[in-house]
């Protein structure tokens, strides 16, 4: 995801103006606005990550463009000269903002993060981050937890193709010097495009049969590099006239617009899909005409396109870093407004970096007049300098992060008396009077496992996961609901393994078991709610009734009704009918903080992290007048988090959030025997 690739600067083109092209500094500042816009706002450009694949086209174009026209002037490619060019190009911005992130993990980032942190900025550091990630199986389109240094995968496999593909470009010198004398450029063409068909076809056959590796992995993206080499290699591939150009590249930027609405975590990528953005980008790089304002190499030619592409590497550095960063300052966030000072400020940062340590570096006097090798040195110590920083944050945190996963494993495996919501007037425990467990360094990892059983957000298929007693005879219990049903996915495992139920789980992010639509931030994430709900009603219809269904929803989901929490609580009622006459027991959410509490603990004591009730609480949860209303057994633990006129983030020595409205499973497991007593009883009658 990365604008790194190598480009003939305004200034620097005076001398060779014919080989600037603006239209195409303009593409550049498309693709790093779609990135940075699907990264702030997921649900609302939900394929903005192919912003990827323009910066991989251009990168191919420019490069081997620059490589060929030193190999028809020289005949040969100066390697040493070229690598280190790329060096002073890219290291200095990368490795300070490397560091800025080793700090954050150091100040800022909850304790939990280190390991993955630490171990992705080392990844990127020798940039192999995409092969970190490829081997790590991570899912880059669903949601996970990302480290400030997961964007460098894109950046990581771009300077590997710096590595190796001058290296085919002098094979291809080698053959057509040997073997085709008279057209010495047919070997170079041909290998290129020998060499992305085979990329193709791996990439068509990774993404179907393993698509979260083959997001990663280099082999998978070459064809991307390949289809900017051959428009570079074919300069007489170009549309001519007056409307050919703008048709062509205007088509070509409204399908990479279109494709980046359209796209989105369900779609298989790279694979086919990867075709219609690299396609766009190849259509709008040979249509360069700027005669006219209107014509497409002027709009994307002009002062301001061209600015944002000059940035764009920085920008595209500092960016996601501040963004997963952001929810872990205390009176900070990503919520309105932040969101948007956020967004400026990877601009503001983009420029003063471009400015301050991109241009200088890359023009640096001691290292342009001395031989290769003295940037090499150069590179190796910037390598040092954030391998050291690394360490040092390692050897500070890592007796605190061993420290406190002790703990944790302790209280799960032995959780003291009266602890969490255990804790009563009748039930107290002086040795938990200042605990927090987990530790707010802790909590926000404190989360459920079987994620392979959550459906993500544009996501519609159901999973259906079992558990427990697997006897023809047990008792079959269904765990429905959106994420606020998933955080008692390990209640209920234990449970069922304890009691000899066989559990079965239903569960989607943000799409509770309602028939009153809901909103959301994208017509997709919507529409994946309603076919979800759709393929659940015909999923139970389709099996005998469950002997009991255990449910829960977020209290402030976004229903599209005038009808209030009355119609609300009737969506619950007539979901539940689906479940052709099984026994409900109906769970009252938490409350839901303004804030994640952990950064709060983290400086505070507990007493000093609580919300006013009427703040964080709902005066009547629509599930709790849908239980009443059909007869459901109603759970309802409200006076475990709050009191008359407060709600807490600690009790009984609990940690109780992992963010501002999910529990903590070490929370969730106090209120097991509560959970397990009802469904017992229900399953009883």
């Amino acid at each position: 995801m990365s604008p790194s690739s190598t480009h003939e600067r305004t200034q620097q083109s005076k001398s060779t103006p014919k080989h600037f092209l603006p239209h195409v500094q303009g593409l550049r500042a498309v693709a790093v606005i779609l990135v940075v816009l699907y990264h702030f706002w997921p649900g609302r450009l939900s394929g903005g990550y192919i912003g990827v694949d323009i910066f991989f086209v251009i990168s191919g174009f420019l490069i081997t463009g620059q490589l060929a026209r030193e190999l028809e002037r020289t005949g040969r490619i100066a390697l040493p000269a070229f690598w280190a060019k790329r060096v002073r190009r890219l290291l200095p911005a990368s490795i300070t903002v490397l560091i800025f992130a080793t700090l954050a993990t150091l100040f800022i980032l909850p304790l939990s993060s280190l390991v993955d942190s630490l171990r992705e900025i080392i990844a990127s550091t020798f940039y192999v981050e995409n092969w970190s990630l490829a081997i790590g199986s991570v899912n880059y389109l669903s949601s996970h937890d990302a480290t400030a240094a997961q964007h460098y995968w894109s950046l990581s496999l771009e300077e590997q193709f710096y590595v190796f593909w001058p290296l085919l470009l002098l094979l291809a010198t080698w053959l057509g010097a040997k073997f085709f004398a008279s057209r010495r450029w047919l070997p170079m063409i041909g290998l290129v495009a020998a060499v992305s068909v085979i990329s193709l076809v791996v990439s068509l056959a990774y993404t179907a049969t393993n698509p979260a590796e083959a997001f990663f992995v280099t082999f998978t993206r070459v064809w991307e590099f390949g289809a900017g080499a051959i428009l570079a290699l074919l300069p007489k591939w170009r549309p001519r006239g007056s409307i050919w150009p703008n048709v062509l590249g205007y088509v070509g930027l409204i399908v990479i617009l279109v494709a980046s609405y359209r796209y989105g975590p369900t779609t298989p990528f790279p694979g086919t899909a990867a075709l219609i953005p690299v396609l766009g980008a190849g259509a709008v790089i040979v249509s360069a005409r700027a005669e006219r304002w209107w014509d497409i190499g002027s709009v994307l030619g002009g002062r301001v396109p061209r600015f944002i592409g000059d940035i764009s590497y920085s920008v595209y550095l500092w960016h996601w870093p501040l963004i997963v960063i952001a929810p872990f300052i205390p009176g900070w966030g990503l919520d309105g407004i932040n969101r948007i000072a956020l967004l400026l400020a990877s601009f503001v940062l983009g420029w003063l970096t471009k400015r301050y340590i991109e241009d200088p570096a890359r023009t640096w006097s001691a290292l342009v007049r001395r031989p290769p090798r003295a940037t090499y040195a150069f590179m190796a110590v910037l390598m040092l300098v954030s391998t050291l920083f690394v360490a040092g944050t390692f050897a500070v945190q890592n007796p605190k992060y061993q420290a406190a996963a002790a703990q944790l494993s302790a209280i799960s495996a032995d959780p003291p008396a009266c602890f969490g919501a255990e804790a009563s007037a009748d039930c107290t425990n002086p040795k938990l009077s200042a605990a927090v467990i987990p530790s707010a360094g802790f909590g926000n990892a404190d989360k459920p496992g079987h994620d392979d059983c959550f459906v993500q957000l544009n996501e519609s298929a159901v999973k259906e996961c079992t558990f427990g007693s697997k006897a023809p005879g047990a008792p079959r219990v269904a765990l429905i609901g959106d994420s606020h049903a998933y955080q008692y996915i390990e209640v209920m495992i234990s449970l069922a393994t304890k009691n000899g139920w066989a559990l079965t789980t239903y569960l989607k992010g943000a799409c509770p078991w309602n028939t009153v639509p809901i909103g959301g931030p994208s017509q997709s994430f919507i529409d994946s709610c309603s076919e979800w709900l759709g393929n659940l009603k015909t999923t139970l219809a389709q099996q005998p009734p469950y002997d009991a269904i255990f449910v829960t929803a977020l209290h402030a989901t976004p229903y599209v009704t005038s009808g209030g929490k009355s119609a609300i609580a009737a969506g619950f009622s007539d979901a539940w009918k689906q479940a052709k006459g099984a026994p409900i027991v109906a769970l009252v959410d938490n409350p839901d903080f303004l804030s994640d509490p952990n950064k709060c603990l983290r400086l505070n004591s507990p007493k000093d992290c609580t919300e006013p009730r009427k703040d964080v609480l709902g005066a009547t949860d629509p599930i709790a007048i849908a239980a009443a209303a059909s007869g459901a057994t109603l759970l309802d633990f409200t006076d475990k988090y709050c009191d008359a006129k407060t709600c807490f983030s600690v009790v009984g020595g609990a940690n109780i959030y992992r963010d501002k409205d999910h529990l903590t499973v070490t929370w969730t497991r106090t209120l097991s025997s509560a959970i397990g007593t009802a469904i017992a009883a229900t399953l009883a009658r």
